[in-house]
């Protein structure tokens, strides 16, 4: 009994070995994207900013996706100076609202404020919200596999494609085998894609509702030396979210 079963094991290891060898990048990719962008998701979490000068600011919010990230609203928590500051993404962070709760005004923010930083973190508002940007902005390319904290990876080259206004220039990636997850993220200058602007490294990886989902998120600044670290508190998948919950309206909730 335990021959075979050993045997059976084998032979699963093989053949997702020849398997593997065979997937191209733009195979990687679109499981890479049916992993990170769930139908539906509620996330609480901890983003804890560290500026050039080592001061630190820190923020709690609670987070709603749905349409697997075509829709994105954000509620702050703390501190006591943005509780109940809220922002709307839609169209993958192609249209932002923010809602200030001291003026209790709704302001829509320029087309180009997705490129801006989310509080003034290392996040952006295209990193935070823009869904399908890895299949529908970029052209994806295998590179050779790569070791990364003991875990078996595929190595990407994402190249932005002509017609796209996504601010890299393009993207490497290292994505765990077995499971599709990106454990590290390097983004290319817009202007120059030899030049790297910021690295993001993904960790305590922990299976939700049946999907694996990086507990840690660390977006170093390779500019400024600056970083940004998200910790998820809480994370669920299996939602029914109406879409009236993604409207102007529901912002001064």
């Amino acid at each position: 009994m335990l021959k075979i079963g050993i045997g059976l094991f084998l032979i699963g290891v093989l053949s997702f070995s020849v398997t593997a060898q065979e997937l191209t990048g733009e195979d990687i990719i679109q499981r890479v994207n049916q992993v990170i962008n769930p139908q539906a998701m509620y996330a609480k979490a901890k983003m804890t900013i560290t500026t050039s000068s080592g001061s630190l600011r820190t923020f709690l919010y609670e987070s709603w996706s749905k349409n697997k990230g075509e829709k994105n609203l954000v509620r702050y928590l703390e501190p006591v100076r943005v509780k109940d500051q809220a922002t709307l993404m839609l169209n993958h962070a192609d249209d932002i609202w923010m809602f200030f709760p001291r003026t209790q005004r709704v302001r829509k923010l320029a087309s180009h404020a997705k490129k801006q930083k989310m509080q003034g973190s290392d996040f952006s508002y295209e990193d935070m919200g823009s869904g399908d940007a890895f299949i529908e902005d970029f052209s994806a390319r295998r590179l050779n596999d790569q070791t990364w904290e003991g875990f078996d990876c595929f190595q990407l080259e994402l190249k932005r494609i002509p017609e796209s206004d996504i601010s890299y220039s393009r993207l490497v990636i290292w994505i765990i085998k077995d499971r599709f997850v990106p454990v590290v993220i390097e983004y290319y200058s817009e202007n120059d894609p030899d030049r790297i602007l910021k690295r993001l490294v993904q960790s305590d990886i922990r299976e939700v509702d049946g999907i694996p989902t990086a507990f840690r998120m660390d977006m170093h600044n390779q500019n400024d030396g600056s970083q940004t670290g998200l910790e998820l508190l809480e994370v669920r998948y299996n939602l029914i979210l109406p879409d009236s919950m993604f409207t102007e309206r529901v912002l001064k909730r």
